[in-house]
């Protein structure tokens, strides 16, 4: 398995838009967990889990396993979209998606480590670093005016509304996400 290093970086554009566009998201749907020891309790499952992902690393840090993960992760995100708009506002709901998310961040540290190794170079490591900064700043511009043009334009001002309606916006945006990483990796095929 190679990487396909044009398609990586519209991957990693698209990837950090999603970043910016949902990051106001979060303190909304976790209002429902009331228990705030849950955040400590995610905190130290966290932090264990980063351990033992690094005590890994020697079998991890390889371009197979680093799509691998990176499907896994995207994939999790996925579904804590689909999670959040079958169950809606919930504690439930807020408690499953705190997991998927905490899931996630589990892989953050191992993501950052591989990309790296797999880029294979400075130039692309700076272009990679680039496209996710231009990413989230296109992410949070689209966001300031999909609120506005909920708020102005249909006079939807409440918060819980409008991240239900961002909720599809956000589903299709991370499907494409997930065509777009197995996008960027050329597959060699054994025979």
């Amino acid at each position: 398995m190679t990487l396909k290093d044009k398609a990586f970086l519209y991957y990693k554009l698209f990837n950090s838009s999603f970043t910016g566009l949902s990051i106001g998201i979060i303190f909304t749907i976790y209002q429902p967990l009331e228990d705030t020891s849950i955040y400590s309790i995610g905190g130290m499952v966290l932090a264990a889990g980063m351990l033992v992902i690094a005590k890994f690393y020697n079998r991890l840090l390889n371009i197979d396993s680093f799509f691998k993960i990176s499907l896994f992760v995207e994939l999790i995100i996925l579904l804590t979209l689909l999670i959040f708009l079958y169950l809606k506002y919930s504690p439930l709901s807020a408690l499953l998606i705190y997991c998927g998310y905490q899931l996630t961040f589990i892989f953050g540290g191992y993501l950052v480590r591989a990309e790296t190794l797999v880029a294979e170079s400075k130039e692309l490591l700076g272009k990679i670093d680039v496209n996710k900064q231009l990413g989230y700043l296109i992410g949070l511009g689209i966001s300031f005016v999909f609120y506005k043009i909920l708020e102005l334009g249909y006079d939807i001002s409440d918060s819980q509304i409008q991240i239900i309606i961002l909720h599809y916006f956000l589903i299709s945006l991370q499907i494409l996400i997930i065509i777009l990483l197995i996008n960027s990796f050329k597959f060699k095929h054994h025979i």
